[in-house]
């Protein structure tokens, strides 16, 4: 009795979460993701409430954030496939912006702190995620076969929605209870504990690529490629607006709605319950519609519902909190189906060997316009005022997803994987810490591949270039590191 209660509880657990060294990838995601949701409420609202920082100002901190992706991209993508090590790089990463963050607390409690360090923080963080960001796709496709892409992307957007909950709704009592800087403390930690979990793991990664390559070879891969142009066309732009208005909600909700930090922490952490329920639905959702039509619906549904925001009136209290719930409830549920479809997406489109190149070249132009789009908040709140820039943020990341609805993207599925099906993966045989291979089907050794998702578009446009070991996740469409934003493979 008691072995066959063992066995129903080993069943409730994912497959993959039996996985020691994806297992403990996937905790090292997940608490430093809900540390960076702590921060996302507590940075801007120490700029906000400690330092007072107005519309061009928070517009200011939110481009430098962004800034590193269009200086270091291409470059980080490049010098990481040509020295491989990606996790050794992760783990650098980590520690220094833990180091970084820790700043703010310490200068606080030294009454030294000003928006000019807080602006180099948020550079320096910025340009140690680009680092972090274009390693994160490899080492995930090196720890996950093929078959396994969507459960596991499932259960790393599980754990963002789920920061999402709880992270934003901590971070708000936090700063009220502690004061904004001192909050940004348990980003830190969550840093140093994300960097503990990767440095107990080794998978095998793929070999460094020829040192011959140049910088320009993720740009190339991009360019030919119908399905990766379209979703950075379109993701550039929604992103362009959507840092717009990032860089207005906080000042809006907090001077305009009248919403206090913890209120609103509570408001915004209820509201990833969307999230949660996009994770859970996506597979199933993929299954059904296909890959390429969930990500451009879910572009829509990202985007549509921000409207509620600078509808929400403060005549009416109560009515404005439920419009702020529906819209972030909404919202997280359209970014989460989104990004767990196109990091799929791009696992079967992008080759190992260009993996991180592809990622910096997409995060240069991707994360590039961010800064600008932030810029541009900042100006618009300033001349015309919050709720009109809002509006104009809101229409414009609509505009992106519209422009998806031509491409070959609303028709591409999945390759269709062999008649066999999926089984749990076999126990890590290096359970001692040494190197371990990625995450197999037990059936017929090392798992069934996916046939060239060219043949899947054939018919709708250009071959993409073949891939020579068919794994990944590919460029970060979605930072799941920083603020609610979309689209990053």
């Amino acid at each position: 009795m008691a072995m066959k209660a063992g066995a129903d509880s080993r069943d409730l657990v994912p497959p993959l979460l039996r996985n020691r060294v994806f297992r403990r990838y996937w905790g090292a995601s997940t608490v430093s993701m809900f540390g960076d949701q702590v921060s996302s409420v507590a940075v801007p609202l120490t700029a906000v409430l400690v330092l007072h920082a107005g519309a061009s100002e928070m517009g200011y901190l939110t481009a430098l954030e962004w800034l590193p992706s269009l200086l270091f991209g291409l470059h980080a993508g490049a010098w990481l496939d040509r020295r491989g090590k990606r996790r050794n790089a992760m783990i650098l990463a980590d520690l220094g912006r833990a180091g970084a963050l820790a700043t703010i607390p310490f200068c606080y409690a030294l009454h030294i702190l000003t928006l000019a360090q807080m602006g180099v923080v948020t550079f320096i963080a910025g340009a140690l995620s680009v680092l972090f960001t274009v390693s994160d796709g490899t080492l995930f496709v090196s720890i996950v076969e093929p078959r396994a892409y969507v459960d596991g992307q499932s259960l790393i957007y599980t754990s963002r929605a789920l920061s999402f909950l709880g992270g934003p709704s901590v971070g708000g009592l936090l700063v009220q209870a502690l004061s904004g800087p001192y909050a940004v403390v348990v980003d830190a930690l969550s840093f140093i504990g994300s960097a503990f979990q990767l440095g107990s793991i080794r998978p095998v990664e793929p070999p460094a690529a020829p040192a011959g390559d140049g910088l320009t070879v993720g740009l190339r891969f991009i360019a030919n490629s119908p399905i990766v142009r379209a979703s950075l066309i379109g993701v550039a732009v929604i992103n362009f607006f959507n840092l717009m208005f990032e860089a207005l909600f906080m000042l809006y909700a907090v001077r305009a709605l009248g919403v206090s930090a913890g209120l609103l922490g509570v408001v915004i952490g209820a509201g990833a319950i969307g999230g949660i329920l996009g994770s859970v639905l996506s597979k199933w959702l993929t299954s059904r519609l296909g890959a390429g039509l969930v990500y451009v619906a879910g572009c829509f549904v990202f985007t549509v519902p921000l409207a509620l925001v600078p509808l929400a009136s403060p005549a009416h209290r109560m009515l404005m909190l439920v419009m702020l719930f529906a819209s972030c409830f909404a919202s997280g549920f359209g970014v989460m189906v989104l990004d767990i479809s196109i990091a799929a997406i791009s696992g079967v489109v992008i080759p190992d060997t260009v993996r991180s190149r592809v990622s910096g070249a997409y995060q240069a132009i991707n994360y590039g316009t961010r800064p600008a789009g932030a810029l541009l908040g900042g100006l618009l709140g300033t001349a015309l005022g919050l709720r009109p820039a809002l509006w104009i943020a809101v229409a414009g990341g609509v505009f992106g997803s519209l422009l998806l609805l031509p491409s070959p993207l609303p028709r591409f599925r999945m390759p269709a994987l062999t008649d066999v099906p999926a089984r749990p993966p076999r126990p890590d045989p290096r359970d001692d810490g040494g190197e371990a291979g990625p995450v197999l089907d037990t059936h017929r050794g090392h798992g069934a591949r996916p046939p060239s998702p060219a043949a899947t578009t054939a018919k709708r446009g250009p071959r993409s270039p073949a891939r020579t070991r068919g794994h990944g996740r590919g460029p970060d469409y979605s930072s799941s590191r920083r603020r609610r934003t979309g689209g990053d493979p």
